[in-house]
Order: C-alpha cells, then sequence, then structure tokens
C-alpha cells in the first residue's frame, strides 16, 4: 500500500530544500540524562518551536530546578524568537519535560501525538491512579495524528507516527529538519529499545524502514546521545542517507527478521531508566506534576515489583 502520509512528508522534505526555507536549529545538551533538546525556528518571521525539553531533577532529594530550561528562555529571548509549540516526541521514560514551565514563560501549545492516550492507560493501571488522572490526552494543548501538518512561521511541517519504542512516538518534520525523538541513534549507536510497556520491536523496524524512504539530504535531528565507543563527542545531527547506509542496527541489507532477534536480546540486557518512575508519571501529565494532597506537598509513587 502506497504511504500518502509518508510521500507527503518527502514532498514537505523536497520544498523546504528547494525554496530555502529551512529552519534554524539550536541543540541544548543535557547531559545528566543525556537529552538534546533543540530550539528549531523559522529564519523569516522568528517563529519557534521547543523539542523534548528538560526538568532538572534531583532524585534523591525529589527536587526539580529549571536551569536547563533557563538557558533556553534565555537564548529564546535573546534572539527574539516567538515560540509557537512545546513538542514532545513522545512520553519520555528517561528525563521530565519542562513544557509546562517554558509555556509559562515564553508560550506555544504543547503538542504530542494522540497515542498518548494508549500510555496513559496502560501507566495509568501500574501507577493506579484514580479518576482524577484523565485518560484522554486533555493534559496537552494539541493531540496530532499520522500525517497531520501544521506550520513553523512560513515553513510547512508534518507529523509521522513512529511505534515501536512506545506506541506514542511522532516524528517531527519541520522545513527539511526531521525531528526523530528515540526512534533512531547516531549511525554508530543504532536504535531505541522496545521492551516498556506498549513497546514492539517488529512495529519500530516498521516505523524506521518509513523513515529511511525520506529523501537522503534530510537533516536528523535526536533526542539523545551516548557516544558510541571510539567516538569522544556527543553528537545529535545526522541525515537519512547516513541512517540508511551506516546504522549499525538497520542500515540497508538488515532483515525485519534479523532486526527484531538482535533488538530483543540487547533489550534483555538493559536496565530500566534510572529515572522512568518519575519520569512518565510527570510525562504523562504533559510535564506537570501531580496534585498536590492534602498536606500540600505532591507526590510521585514508586511502584514495586511492577517494571
Amino acid at each position: 500500500m502506497t504511504d500518502l502520509h509518508r510521500e507527503t512528508a518527502a514532498a514537505t522534505i523536497e520544498t523546504a530544500r528547494r525554496t530555502r526555507q529551512t529552519p534554524i536549529v539550536r541543540t541544548f545538551f543535557e547531559d545528566a540524562t543525556f537529552t538534546a533538546t533543540h530550539v528549531v525556528h523559522d529564519p523569516a518571521t522568528r517563529k519557534a518551536a521547543i523539542i523534548d525539553s528538560v526538568l532538572d531533577f534531583d532524585q534523591a532529594s525529589g527536587r526539580t530546578s529549571h536551569g536547563s530550561a533557563d538557558a533556553i528562555v534565555d537564548y529564546v529571548r535573546a534572539e527574539g524568537l516567538s515560540v509557537e509549540w512545546q513538542i514532545e516526541t513522545h512520553a519520555h521514560a528517561d528525563h521530565l519535560s519542562a513544557a509546562p514551565y517554558l509555556q509559562e514563560k515564553l508560550g506555544g501549545r504543547i503538542a504530542i501525538g494522540r497515542h498518548i492516550r494508549t500510555v496513559q492507560t496502560v501507566f495509568g493501571e501500574i501507577f493506579n491512579e484514580d479518576e482524577r488522572f484523565a485518560r484522554d490526552g486533555s493534559q496537552f494543548d494539541r493531540l496530532m495524528a499520522d500525517g497531520e501538518t501544521f506550520s513553523l512561521g512560513e515553513i510547512d511541517g508534518i507529523v509521522l507516527h513512529t511505534p515501536g519504542h512506545t506506541p506514542a512516538c511522532m516524528v517531527w518534520i519541520i522545513g527539511d529538519a526531521l525531528f526523530t525523538g528515540d526512534t533512531l541513534f547516531m549511525p554508530d549507536y543504532g536504535t531505541a529499545r522496545a521492551d516498556f510497556p506498549g513497546g514492539d520491536a517488529r512495529t519500530l523496524y516498521r516505523s524506521i524502514r518509513r523513515l529511511l524512504s525520506l529523501p537522503d539530504q534530510t537533516r536528523v535531528f535526536l533526542c539523545h546521545d551516548y557516544k558510541a565507543p571510539g567516538r569522544d563527542d556527543y553528537a545529535w545531527e545526522t541525515t537519512i542517507a547516513a541512517e540508511r547506509t551506516a546504522n549499525v542496527h538497520v542500515h540497508d541489507g538488515v532483515s525485519e527478521d534479523a532486526f527484531v532477534a538482535m533488538r530483543e536480546a540487547r533489550d534483555k540486557t538493559l536496565a530500566m531508566p534510572k529515572l522512568i518512575l518519575p519520569s512518565v508519571q510527570v510525562n504523562m501529565r504533559g510535564g506537570r506534576l501531580p496534585e498536590p494532597e492534602s498536606n500540600g506537598t505532591r507526590y510521585l509513587k514508586l511502584p514495586l515489583d511492577i517494571l
């Protein structure tokens, strides 16, 4: 079956390159969680989007802080940018989102893929959330569907649903730039795990192959980097051509069955991310902390023997 949404995405990328309506991307790397937050803007209108922001969190003390987010606030204000979007590529399991804090400071609609409702349902049960926790995605300002289009100033954008790492993963394409979340890592590091609740290695392979059929020159911006063996510096930008020809897990010629066997075996060796329990509780709420209890204090749950 022809993938019309992928073809539309390819056309969006080619049009941006042909008309030179390409966004400027400034990345802020938070090395405690190895997270790359991207501030992308249209140079003509100065309209901007912030993608996959980080709320600093010290788990031992239970304290949150805003140093990473404030660096973004300072940059946006210094550059005279106007924030239209606070984008989440998925409900992260390794860091807390700062989207509500940045929205308060800078504006912009908080957006995520519509399948966040699946994540909310699954983890709502895991954390035994009561009826006060909505499972309809209403904590977000915009729920995006596969193939849905949007704009950043004068630059066209489109989202593609790329499940596998989580059910709600979306890549966001803005002009000639693709923001892949955790679906892909740098070519020398490979791909995301697929063993979280709702994840699936075979689905991940198909999502990745969908992306790898996009134009070679597409700029690809990643959400994380962990420095592959032999590489000295963190990196978060590559291209579709580089991923397709050199990704160590899923380059051209790797079959679906071979990828699934590799991914499932590898995932069995991985520990859970150290911030998965606080991260998911916050991020499934759109980056908001749980409501205070009767004593005015907010709490995060620690379910035992679940994951």
